[in-house]
């Protein structure tokens, strides 16, 4: 095959056990005969260790002669793409859903997902042991700074699926609170996914009677642009906590967990389904603690934030907290723009709850168990932003929606 290739820009990303690489690449190809050119992006994951490397939670590493060997292979791959004569092939459709930190439950579930929902061009059909996505379809899971950053993006037609709380998403569609005059009036929904339980996590051997405890404390309030960072804020205002009498930190989860173990923060606060990857290594490596919220505390979270309600973590879910802990949750959503296409929102809604998807939720992430058709709806008719047409026609396909 009479071709070159280009690497233009390329990003390796490891898990901390070892047993998950992801490669983004993007590639440009040069047929010379034809003198024609195309830009590829890729975006693989990889099981079981195929590259000798371990970083502590999940971020970039730099490995030039594994990428080097990598992206040659995608070139390969890349070309075989292009049709006979001067024609390409047909161009797949590339799907960017914005997550959340490396350390969190938003970006694994988003994989999962997105591994779920695609059907890259040429790959095998699904009845010949192929992917069932939506054909041609390439999901990619971008990590970001979680809901805000991510309905703003969709809002703004920077990414075309975002996973989001559904309290930020209510006051971001409607132009509420934080919000105000500021209306995000593109998002729409297609599924509840699964709670999203508030942690407050503290050193081991620390505690707060509440929140109000946290005054003149060093406190993550978790990263610009989350919703925890939204909700959090709110929930201490009641408590008479806010930014002019405690020293807060706007960090992700993983930064959190250093800092703490470090000895930098008394506490942080991140909402997430567990369990959560760096408050895992936290437990076993330092130790934490996690604050449980009275009866009455919750009720009143709840009144400040109807989204949020009473929920709990089950003991021995993190090493050493071997107690319940009673805590506010909040539902989180897979949310795309009204931009989209009905019928490829429908593809998209239907890959998700298609049997083969169903397999990578129970086999990955914890809480992607979490995620059922049966529940996909819960909350949403109150919630008061609307399901996308392409959703709401697989719904009512299911008989789950009249």
């Amino acid at each position: 095959m009479n071709f070159r290739h280009r690497v233009v820009s390329s990003t390796l990303a490891a898990e901390s056990n070892g047993a998950a690489f992801g490669l983004e690449s993007e590639i440009q190809i040069h047929k010379p005969n034809f003198g024609i050119s195309k830009t590829f992006k890729f975006v693989f994951l990889f099981r079981d260790s195929i590259v000798p490397c371990t970083t502590r939670f999940l971020e970039s590493v730099h490995m030039e002669n594994t990428m080097n060997n990598i992206t040659r292979l995608l070139g390969v791959a890349a070309a075989a793409t292009l049709t006979a004569g001067t024609a390409f092939a047909q161009d797949p459709t590339f799907f960017r859903i914005g997550t959340g930190s490396a350390g969190g439950t938003y970006f694994p579930i988003g994989g999962t997902i997105a591994n779920g929902i695609s059907a890259p061009p040429g790959a095998r059909p699904c009845d010949k042991g192929g992917q069932c996505g939506v054909p041609g379809l390439i999901a990619i899971a971008q990590s970001t700074t979680a809901s805000v950053f991510n309905n703003t993006a969709v809002q703004n037609g920077e990414l075309e699926a975002g996973m989001a709380a559904a309290d930020v998403t209510r006051s971001m569609y409607l132009g509420q609170g934080k919000f105000d005059g500021k209306p995000h009036e593109k998002l729409r929904i297609v599924a509840n996914l699964y709670p999203e339980d508030l942690h407050l996590v503290l050193p081991k051997g620390m505690s707060v009677n509440d929140l109000s405890d946290l005054a003149g404390k060093r406190v993550g309030i978790a990263q610009a642009g989350s919703g925890t960072q939204v909700a959090v804020e709110m929930m201490l205002a009641e408590w008479g906590v806010t930014r002019d009498n405690m020293d807060e930190a706007e960090l992700n989860n993983a930064q959190s967990a250093e800092r703490l173990a470090d000895g930098q923060l008394d506490a942080y606060f991140y909402a997430a389904g567990w369990p959560v990857s760096a408050m895992v290594q936290l437990a076993a490596t330092k130790g934490m603690e996690l604050h449980s919220f009275t009866e009455d505390d919750l009720a009143k979270i709840n009144e400040i934030i109807p989204a949020y309600i009473p929920s709990s973590i089950p003991a021995g879910v993190y090493e050493g907290v071997d107690y319940e802990v009673m805590t506010p949750a909040v539902s989180a959503l897979l949310v795309v723009s009204s931009d989209l296409s009905e019928e490829l929102v429908h593809g998209i809604t239907a890959a998700l709850w298609n049997s083969n998807t169903r397999k990578l939720l129970d086999n990955g992430h914890a809480k992607g168990r979490q995620i059922t058709l049966d529940t996909a709806l819960d909350g949403i008719a109150a919630l008061g932003v609307p399901l996308h047409p392409g959703a709401e026609k697989f719904y009512k396909e299911a008989g789950l929606l009249e």
